[in-house]
């Protein structure tokens, strides 16, 4: 079984305007509201893919009831926690001339709450998959992926890290299965620019000599690598396409990595699966549907063994 967690689930209200000014009275063109957060992204289209998959975190107030509403529309299983004070963060999206964003900050969580959910995860066996993704929020400790991670270290179970800076870091000890972090994020752990895929395998090596087993980087116009922990090296130019939106493409990335990798257990299928997934998201308005994976695939890797 596939766990994905978002401790601060979002519903994302995305507006588009030709101009947006401040200060003033602005009239949106379109608009549109999705359940949003990186753990929330991953099931959706793992879900798109076929695959099932249950959402741990953290929900709130009227916000938080419409986040599970519209998951379980999506035929996602969500189990969050449900806090008392505050309400599941509302962030507004707005498309302009100038992009711009306002994140709401999430609910106020109790030492009770936290402990109900750490609860959940104690249920988790052998062989399950915990996908931990996206930033930590204040009413957390900063470490809280590192308490996971080492309630359940014994138990079996396969981490997928997708964080960055200390965070990530603090995880590596536990060798997860995978980590994904962008060439920005992997720029930032080392003080450095990454500017090419031999770049970014450079450092990837760095992080699997820390723990990890197996390295995904996203490279955004410059494609990707991946370092599996036999030592085999995948790498691949970006999909061509016209980018509409990038937010969820490296949680797209994540889920067909990891339908790719459960379907065959092929490395080189997994990465060329997570590439056609994170493209085909960014290619679109949302998140990507099966159909335009699998037309984006076929072309990246003619007869490949996903198909």
């Amino acid at each position: 079984m596939i766990y994905t967690v978002t401790l601060n689930p979002s519903l994302d209200y995305i507006v588009r305007t030709k101009r947006f000014s401040a200060g003033e009275i602005n009239r949106t063109e379109s608009e549109a509201i999705y359940p949003g957060g990186k753990g929330v992204n991953v099931s959706i289209v793992l879900k798109n893919l076929g695959i099932s998959s249950k959402i741990l975190g953290f929900c709130a107030g009227f916000s938080g009831k419409e986040i599970c509403r519209m998951l379980e529309q999506y035929g996602c299983d969500c189990d969050f926690v449900s806090a008392k004070t505050g309400f599941s963060r509302i962030n507004i999206k707005i498309k302009a001339d100038v992009e711009s964003e306002l994140n709401g900050r999430g609910p106020t969580l109790s030492e009770l709450e936290t402990a109900q959910f750490f609860s959940k995860l104690d249920g988790l066996q052998s062989g399950d998959i915990l996908v931990l993704a996206g930033s930590i929020p204040t009413a957390l400790p900063a470490d809280i992926y590192e308490q996971i991670l080492k309630r359940l270290s014994k138990k079996g179970v396969q981490f997928v890290i997708d964080t960055s800076g200390e965070s990530l870091m603090r995880t590596l000890d536990y060798q997860p299965f995978l980590i994904k972090p962008n060439h920005h994020e992997l720029g930032a752990l080392f003080d450095t620019t990454i500017s090419s895929q031999e770049e970014a395998l450079f450092h990837a090596k760095k992080l699997q000599k820390c723990g990890a087993r197996n390295v995904l980087v996203s490279l955004a116009g410059m494609g990707a690598v991946l370092l599996d922990e036999t030592g085999a090296v995948y790498q691949s130019e970006a999909p061509k396409g016209a980018v509409v939106n990038s937010v969820g493409a490296g949680d797209s990335m994540v889920a067909g990595f990891l339908a790719g990798y459960l379907k065959t257990r092929q490395y080189e299928t997994a990465f060329y699966t997570g590439i056609a997934v994170g493209s085909a998201t960014a290619f679109t308005e949302w998140l990507a549907k099966k159909n335009e994976i699998m037309t984006l695939l076929n072309k990246l890797k003619p007869n490949n063994s996903y198909i």
